[in-house]
Order: C-alpha cells, then sequence, then structure tokens
C-alpha cells in the first residue's frame, strides 16, 4: 500500500463520518463531505510538498 492510498482511504473515512454527523439532509452531506474529502487530499499535498526540502 503507498502512501497515496492510504491518504485518500483515510479522508473519505473521515468525510464520511464528518457529513454525516455534521449535516442532517442527504445532498448536504454529500456535497460537504466532497469538499472535506477535497480538502483533506489537497492539505496532505500541501504539506507534503512544504516538508519535502527537510528530510529526515
Amino acid at each position: 500500500m503507498s502512501h497515496f492510498f492510504l491518504m485518500m482511504l483515510f479522508s473519505g473515512f473521515v468525510s464520511v463520518v464528518f457529513a454525516a454527523l455534521m449535516r442532517d439532509d442527504p445532498r448536504e452531506q454529500l456535497r460537504f463531505g466532497a469538499l472535506l474529502f477535497v480538502a483533506f487530499v489537497l492539505t496532505g499535498f500541501g504539506l507534503g510538498w512544504l516538508m519535502y526540502p527537510f528530510p529526515l
């Protein structure tokens, strides 16, 4: 399993749970979950890109 796959899997699960807890209407849940998923993935890429010059 790659880091990218695991990030996508985590983002998907967290987005589904947060959308179900925070919105009541199924259409709003879908929209909010998709927005959270994209935000998680973009944030992961952004943080990875910022940390790239600092190897451990």
